[in-house]
């Protein structure tokens, strides 16, 4: 019941809307002043390093994830002040235009997971508990946006070679 409130009520677009815009304007905005400012992310990564997340015993929880900043991230650092800036902003301008909403969404839980795993806190608890939200609704999250265009003309032009019809159409 909730589900179909969520994915298809027309007052529920207009709730996620209000979801989506405050979203993308904190993401645009985090994006856009790391672009604007200069943005190196080394310091960040090696004090997630130097002191990762652990558990009530003392002993690290994510060790994976200490190994892939140690191993892989840190080495690569040019590539991570690129694409932290530019995701975080891209991110928030699709939200803010309701472009590409769930995709958008997606890799803003991403960054948010990968933000939280290196023990950083802040808002990431909430935001992603809304974009769980707003990426649980799909389609309706973006209907009052450019979605409402952009992703018809993606079904009926990038997937239609598949053969299958969508089981819903959305107008």
């Amino acid at each position: 019941m909730f589900m179909n409130f969520l994915r298809e009520n027309k007052i529920a677009a207009g709730i996620l809307t209000v979801l989506r815009l405050y979203l993308g304007y904190s993401w645009f905005t985090a994006g856009f002043h790391k672009i604007t400012g200069g943005f190196d992310a080394s310091g960040f990564l090696k004090g997630a390093i130097a002191k990762p997340v652990t558990g009530p015993d003392g002993n690290m929880v994510y060790g994976w994830y200490v190994n892939f900043l140690d191993s892989f991230a840190l080495p690569n650092i040019d590539v991570f002040n690129f694409i932290v800036p530019w995701g975080e902003t891209l991110i928030g301008l699709g939200l803010l235009l309701g472009c590409l909403t769930t995709a958008a969404m997606f890799f803003g839980l991403v960054m948010n997971f990968s933000f939280f795993l290196a023990g950083t806190v802040s808002h990431n608890p909430t935001d992603i508990l809304l974009g769980f939200i707003i990426l649980t609704a799909g389609y309706n999250a973006g209907r009052i946006g450019l979605d409402r265009w952009v992703v018809p003309f993606i079904r009926k032009t990038v997937l239609k070679g598949n053969g299958k019809e969508t089981a819903r159409q959305h107008a």
